[in-house]
């Protein structure tokens, strides 16, 4: 379990921009900077991955989930989790801190799960507040083109939402073809 742990952590960092083996491939040769300022309580809680570029990091990783939280000393507490090689497989969680980026409209973070090395992750868009005050959705990706994820706050998105994502990440430029769908639990 614990060299799990370590993996998943390594997992995490690459999460981010850090390379942990070979990356994959340029799904962007042109990443736009973030369409909108982002909040940061509508931001915190419980985000289930809906899909992303296909990692070495991630390989085998179902089920995932982030959850953010306001940590003490005015940081982000990230909390990503993953049952490796599906549904039914282990678990696997790795905890870090994420910092806003001054002057990026609370859009652009940057996170750790090792000490002093931190990863870009750029809120590339996301919905607007629902009734209860958090984002319904969000895309995240970082300068290289290489790392991408859809966020939404059910495990299981309608399909209309599905249809969106879909949509406007081929709008900000990305290869959808690269997008691999992740497996979530029925609710």
């Amino acid at each position: 379990m614990k060299s799990h742990r370590i993996l998943f952590a390594l997992a995490s960092l690459a999460l981010v921009g850090a390379c942990v083996g070979a990356p994959g491939p340029v799904g962007n040769s042109s990443v736009p900077q973030p369409a909108q300022a982002v909040e940061l309580d509508a931001y915190l809680g419980t985000w289930y991955e809906y899909g992303r570029y296909e990692a070495p990091f991630q390989r085998g990783c179902e089920g995932v989930t982030a959850e953010y939280s306001l940590r003490d000393d005015g940081d982000i507490r990230v909390v990503n989790s993953c049952y490796r090689d599906g549904l039914d497989g282990e678990f696997d969680q790795s905890t870090g801190r994420a910092k806003i980026v001054e002057d990026t409209r609370g859009a652009q973070l940057r996170v750790s799960f090792f000490g002093p090395f931190y990863g870009d992750y750029w809120v590339l868009d996301r919905g607007e507040p629902d009734a209860s005050g958090e984002y319904p959705w969000s895309i995240v990706g970082e300068p290289s083109g290489r790392y991408l994820w859809m966020l939404t706050r059910e495990a299981q998105p309608d399909e209309d939402l599905r249809a969106s994502l879909e949509a406007r990440v081929r709008e900000l430029g990305y290869d959808w073809s690269l997008v691999r769908l992740t497996q979530q639990p029925e609710s």
